[in-house]
């Protein structure tokens, strides 16, 4: 049996395998933060094809904390009905349904890619006012936000738990907060972006104040057996910015609040920042948590091949490794990585005339 698909158990929640699919978002909601038959789709595939956690796109905690118009949503009732069948197919199908609350910051109010990158235009009527921790905005070109007041900050905490509690109803099994890739959390984090005087901005306790905030008003919210997950970036690859050891003095604070597990990834928070991408380019800084913290962590960035895969956690580098790109090619990707590993696992019944021997 490959150790790529041993069970990996948070909380009361036990993973099929170690193959995570990482939030990415879709871009496909048509009204008002609404999952679609895309959204089912999309995720139900992957479950189908054998992937232990789904993980959904970047959902907002409030209508302006979306990046997109056509992002999802979890700041009302509607949009938990919406998921409640995505949560169940997934989870009818063997894997594990989680979703990544998050607030854009100063990222958010953006064009859906399908419409082109960049921000929206002034005009347009979907537009909103953005805030962030600092007036500062992403690009030249980008909308420069306003900083956030003490009693905005609060809103926002709150915000994440009231949409916890909504995932929960809608059927999730494990929350992760967004607190990578330049969106708010990491933008209060940083000292690139953090420019605050007040007890939010300056040090690095100060500047972890509120994302921490934001950990322990998720964990309460959620039921004891449920985990919660914090996704973080280990580096802004930028002199003076966000880096490892700050990063794991971070994952310290987390733990102590009872996070399960430490998403990591990196950079997000400058447009122009020059990142060495290569195949495993972030599991050194995953590897670094993990041997500090003792506690689980997973790792992404082009992991695209099943040995490759297998080999980060044989090397017990890592608990758990985010598929993503190799997702979106291929829904069947751990069924396809199980054959190639020669490992044998369940198929779904339907498909089994199609099972490669």
């Amino acid at each position: 049996m490959s150790s790529l698909f041993d069970p990996l158990k948070l909380r009361g929640l036990t993973l099929r395998n170690r193959i995570v699919m990482p939030p990415m978002c879709q871009y496909r909601c048509e009204n008002d933060g609404l999952p679609t038959a895309w959204h089912l789709v999309h995720y139900g595939a992957r479950a189908v094809g054998g992937t232990g956690l789904l993980i959904v796109e970047a959902t907002g905690v409030l209508p302006e904390g979306r990046i997109s118009p056509a992002d999802c949503g979890l700041w009302n009732d509607a949009q938990v009905e919406a998921f409640k069948p995505i949560t169940a197919f997934i989870k009818e199908n063997g894997a594990a349904a989680g979703i990544q609350l998050a607030h854009a910051g100063r990222k958010a109010a953006t064009k859906p890619s399908r419409e082109g990158d960049g921000p929206l235009e002034a005009n347009d009527p979907r537009n909103w006012k953005i805030v962030a921790p600092s007036a500062l905005p992403f690009a030249p070109n980008f909308q420069t936000p306003r900083a956030m007041t003490i009693s905005e900050i609060e809103v926002v905490v709150e915000a994440f738990a009231a949409a916890t509690r909504r995932a929960i109803k809608a059927g999730f099994n494990l929350i992760e907060i967004h607190s990578a890739h330049g969106y708010l959390l990491h933008e209060f984090l940083s000292p690139l972006t953090n420019k605050r005087e007040d007890e939010f901005g300056g040090s690095l306790e100060n500047r972890m104040r509120f994302p921490l905030a934001v950990a322990r008003a998720v964990r309460a919210a959620t039921p004891v057996e449920t985990p919660v997950i914090v996704r973080v970036s280990a580096t802004d690859w930028a002199e003076g910015g966000w880096d490892l050891p700050q990063t794991i003095a971070y994952a310290k604070e987390l733990k102590a609040l009872g996070i399960d597990l430490i998403d990591v990834s990196t950079g997000g928070l400058l447009p122009d920042a020059k990142i060495p991408v290569a195949p495993n380019y972030q599991v050194s800084f995953a590897k670094a948590v993990r041997k500090e913290l003792q506690m689980p962590v997973a790792t992404v960035g082009l992991i695209t091949d099943a040995k490759q895969a297998q080999e980060i956690v044989e090397r017990d580098e890592v608990d758990a490794v985010g598929i993503g790109r190799a997702l979106l090619a291929d829904p069947h990707w751990p069924l396809r990585a199980a054959h190639e590993l020669g490992t044998t696992i369940e198929w779904p019944q339907p498909y089994l005339r199609g099972r490669w021997r």
